[in-house]
């Protein structure tokens, strides 16, 4: 059987050479047509390398316009600031819709737990406040877990695409939580984009940005831009990181108010926690992504404490350091005084076993 197998394979060898043998003169008779083409096809190349050029310089005059574009549009937000919600008037009123109007609404569907709140003690202002970004709970849930002296001196960075596209909407939530327009969508933060920003740093305000840009879906944490740990540098102030949980189940997007959690007999409320980090000073040296780096680390542990790594074991002592020490050791038995034995006792007499008549 492998004999035949053999024989087949040396057969179809046999006829694949008879075939390229075969088709030689006809290729040779093409080689003369192919050096002909040569120099339409270097023509080609350079023609289409030429287009191609072309394209990139058109891409990169594309790409200098929308930049351009994107920092006229952040100046333009940057007008669309509510500057009179920060008045004396609108911050009491701010403070009594918090404590006395929606704060007791937000109690009935989630029961708020705050830790790490001692970083207060130690804290001066302005700082940069970023936590991550899964619900319209979330900025709510900060403002009421911050102390009050520093709730009232807090601003909330805003997508200006979302939340100011309509002069009701950004009086609305400038008025209710204090809000400034950020844009979201490109144009850095230089250009004069932020300058409203820089001032209310400047004035002594805190600022709480969400890095992520926009809210989680499944609230997993996404991308984190860098724009919070870049203000904070220019500024010379601390980021405190935030994290969040439980906001997410409670009012997820899309939801356009909060529910509380199904229970088998009633419903229960769900368990919100803001945890406060440890600040982080930036520098102005410091890279933006390695910040928000410790950021996301925090992040990730869900804002616990990292854990500390295991202490090494002390190194196990040698066989002859432990000999040495039982040979030099004294004995405290050895030098002990020792009393002399007690003689043997004399052996008493045998008594007879008659007695006299």
């Amino acid at each position: 059987m492998r004999d035949g197998r053999v024989n087949r394979a040396i057969q179809q060898g046999k006829a694949r050479t008879t075939d390229i043998k075969t088709r030689v003169p006809e290729l040779r008779e093409r080689v003369p047509e192919l050096r002909e083409r040569v120099p339409e096809l270097t023509d080609q190349l350079k023609n289409r390398g030429s287009e191609l050029r072309t394209k990139g310089v058109e891409l990169r005059t594309k790409g200098v316009e929308l930049r351009t574009h994107g920092s006229e549009l952040a100046r333009q937000y940057a007008k669309m600031d509510v500057s009179w919600a920060r008045c004396s008037y609108a911050k009491a009123a701010r403070a009594a819709l918090l404590s006395l109007g929606l704060g007791p609404m937000i109690d009935y569907y989630v029961r708020k737990r705050v830790v790490g709140g001692e970083v207060f003690d130690t804290l001066s202002h302005p700082v940069v406040f970023v936590a991550n970004h899964s619900s319209h709970l979330d900025t709510p849930t900060i403002l009421r877990a911050l102390p009050r002296k520093w709730r009232s001196r807090t601003a909330v960075a805003a997508a200006a695409d979302y939340f100011y596209n309509k002069r009701w909407k950004a009086n609305g939530v400038a008025l209710l939580f204090n809000t400034v327009p950020l844009g979201r969508m490109g144009g850095g933060l230089g250009s004069g984009a932020t300058d409203h920003v820089d001032r209310l740093i400047d004035d002594g305000w805190n600022l709480v940005m969400f890095p992520e840009g926009t809210r989680s879906r499944d609230g997993k944490i996404g991308k984190v831009r860098s724009g919070a740990a870049v203000i904070a540098a220019q500024h010379g102030i601390d980021v405190v990181p935030i994290y969040l949980s439980g906001t997410h189940e409670a009012m997820p997007p899309g939801q356009n108010w909060p529910q509380r959690k199904p229970g088998r007999f009633f419903s229960r409320r769900h368990k919100v926690e803001v945890r406060f980090g440890d600040p982080i000073r930036p520098r102005a040296v410091d890279n933006p992504r390695d910040v928000m780096d410790r950021v996301r680390a925090f992040w990730d542990r869900k804002g616990l404490a990292p854990v500390p790594a295991p202490a090494p074991d002390p190194a196990p002592r040698s066989e002859p350091a432990l000999a040495a020490k039982v040979v030099l050791e004294p004995d405290p038995g050895r030098f002990r005084p020792v009393a002399p034995p007690a003689p043997p006792a004399a052996p008493m007499p045998e008594r007879s076993g008659t007695t006299a008549a």
